[in-house]
């Protein structure tokens, strides 16, 4: 009996394996194959035992397919197998070209739905005990691609370095000499930044300086990609938990 061609895409999380969903897993449970991401965990797969397991992602430059590839490998591997479920580390609608599948999978004849995913733009730094948003420090935040189709720093990130909101940035290591700078011109040199390399994984780094001197960090620490950037007041929520937590652990002694 031929199964009905469907496409689930599906948010695989951050990257710890414990902050996939439920609903992720049930569909992973369900899937005839599976097309993973370079950022997704692998120990994910084993929740789809039965499935195929393709790399589709990119590492270091290297794709091994091609975005118009990837498409038409969802529609006849969904015509073939049945259902296929595209693993996507964050959410797949968060700069990971969801939408674009999900279309191109439609306009072919594919049942198609989302499972949302916590997305890194939010999580990672919470992991890190940074809040996006603070009252009395800040009141919105933007979430910026770093780079874009054109490979050139988005617009946006001179727009946001104008305002008071929390700017997180992802895909921007390789601009963060354009990004301090525009933040420099608007006298935001004592502004804090962390950049925090592979969060909530095992391997993840985590620097945290200021506009004016995040660039020698990055150096001391050798801080890559994948990273996310965080820019704003609500970055001294960090050494201030910290504090907090030191003062708790180790009180002082009062001599009498």
């Amino acid at each position: 009996m031929c199964k009905e061609p469907k496409l689930t895409v599906v948010g695989a999380g951050p990257g710890d394996i414990e902050l996939i969903t439920i609903k992720a897993i049930k569909s992973l449970q369900s899937a005839d194959v599976v097309l993973y991401d370079a950022l997704v965990d692998t120990a994910l797969l084993a929740y789809a035992p039965q499935a195929e397991h393709i790399f589709v992602g990119k590492r270091k430059g290297c794709y091994s397919y091609q975005q118009e590839q990837i498409n038409e490998l969802i529609v006849s591997l969904s015509k073939s197998s049945g259902h296929v479920v595209r693993l996507k580390g964050g959410d797949p609608f968060v700069f990971g070209r969801g939408s674009e599948e999900m279309e191109y999978a439609a306009a072919n004849g594919l049942k198609v739905a989302l499972v949302p995913g916590i997305s890194s733009c939010l999580s990672v730094p919470a992991s890190q005990n940074i809040p996006v948003t603070k009252r009395g420090f800040a009141e919105s935040f933007w979430v910026i691609t770093g780079t874009t189709k054109a490979h050139k720093l988005s617009s946006d990130v001179g727009l946001a370095a104008k305002s008071n909101a929390t700017v997180v940035i992802l895909m921007g290591m390789s601009k963060l000499s354009q990004i301090v700078a525009l933040f420099k011109k608007e006298g935001k040199a004592q502004m804090p930044i962390a950049i925090i390399q592979n969060g909530t994984r095992a391997d993840e780094k985590v620097g945290v300086a200021t506009i004016a001197s995040i660039e020698q960090e990055v150096a001391r620490l050798k801080l890559a990609n994948p990273a996310i950037i965080i820019i704003g007041e609500v970055v001294r929520h960090k050494t201030s938990i910290a504090k907090i937590q030191r003062e708790y652990r180790y009180p002082q002694l009062t001599l009498v």
